[in-house]
């Protein structure tokens, strides 16, 4: 039986209780999993909601990264295909942030479309999220700083979705004129 609008919601219910002590950097503090209810919108929009393994890779896309979750719990959950998708977007926590952020540049022409389409909408979450709510200890060169490098990244995912790419553009531009 393949995934459902039922799946969607378990996915959301999780990662809703995976992040639930978490928050956002910015000012306002807002409970974490606004972001990936945020990615997972950027993505339905942009796809029509066609492909749920992407919906759900989405909203589970930092479960792996930033709780205590595991690949395998995943796959039990939602299947091996969504857990692999995951697994795919995840930066491994053990490496320097510095050689996490390269290699999230040097790795993404080399993604699935599916983790393309998941890191764009990603990337845009967070430049409308530094915009609307910066952190309070980041400056107008870090914040600079995270546009320039989130640019780069998208720049090796384009081509998989041009509806997510010019929401990335804009987001981009209108986040530049503000620093």
């Amino acid at each position: 039986m393949g995934l459902s609008v039922v799946d969607v919601v378990r996915a959301y219910d999780f990662a809703a209780k995976k992040h639930v002590d978490q928050r956002r950097k910015g000012a306002t503090a807002e409970p974490y999993i606004n972001h990936p209810a945020e990615v997972a919108r950027l993505v339905i929009e942009a796809t029509g909601g066609s492909d749920l393994v992407v919906v759900l890779g989405a909203i589970l896309h930092d479960t792996i990264e930033d709780t205590k979750t595991t690949q395998a719990e995943i796959d039990g959950l939602f299947g091996a295909e969504v857990g692999a998708l995951v697994a795919e977007v995840t930066d491994d926590k053990s490496l320097e942030k510095a050689v996490r952020k390269q290699l999230q540049v040097d790795h993404a022409p080399h993604k699935s479309e599916r983790a393309k389409i998941i890191k764009i909408a990603d990337k845009t979450s967070n430049l409308l999220a530094l915009v609307t709510s910066p952190p309070p200890s980041w400056d107008h060169a870090r914040r600079k700083q995270y546009f320039e490098w989130a640019a780069k990244v998208v720049a090796g995912c384009r081509g998989v979705n041009a509806q997510l790419e010019a929401g990335f553009d804009e987001a981009h531009r209108a986040g530049l004129s503000t620093l």
